[in-house]
């Protein structure tokens, strides 16, 4: 796939979250399956990881090959009370999700293809492409737009 395909993949990823998202009523941000996690945690969580997703394309792009690329546990954030992703508007973070991605996704816009071969070393997964960071931030948001419609279900 090239650049110009991937980026579109990674644009269309976004819209679809961003329309799931924008759509949920506030009556339905609670609503979820007793071992899944609500329409609001999942909103939170995704704007998370698009944060950290942020940070680690500028360092795997910048910083010199081999670099730490920081995992961090999701589940430990989703249950800190000060992170409110039990209680929070959805708002900020739709609009941290909308931002961060479309900053990537200028960035993404102006990789070359030797670049996706860039690499540092992420806590959790070892070598770390830009490749395979395209690829799941690609996947993330239509994955979690996915659970976003089964936690509607309440199906999770």
């Amino acid at each position: 796939m090239s650049i110009q395909e991937s980026a579109a993949s990674y644009e269309s990823a976004t819209q679809y979250f961003l329309n799931l998202a924008r759509g949920v009523m506030k009556d339905q941000l609670d609503v979820k399956n007793p071992e899944g996690w609500s329409a609001r945690q999942i909103i939170h969580h995704v704007a998370d990881s698009e944060a950290q997703s942020y940070a680690r394309l500028r360092r795997l792009i910048a910083e010199p090959e081999g670099s730490t690329i920081q995992g961090y546990d999701e589940n430990l954030w989703a249950v800190a009370p000060q992170l409110g992703y039990e209680s929070a508007p959805v708002e900020n973070s739709i609009a941290v999700f909308a931002a961060v991605r479309a900053g990537s996704l200028d960035i993404v816009k102006r990789l070359e293809e030797s670049d996706l071969e860039k690499s540092g070393v992420h806590t959790e997964a070892g070598h770390y492409t830009i490749a395979k960071w395209l690829e799941g931030y690609t996947n993330h948001p239509k994955d979690h737009g996915d659970q976003l419609v089964r936690a509607l279900k309440g199906l999770n």
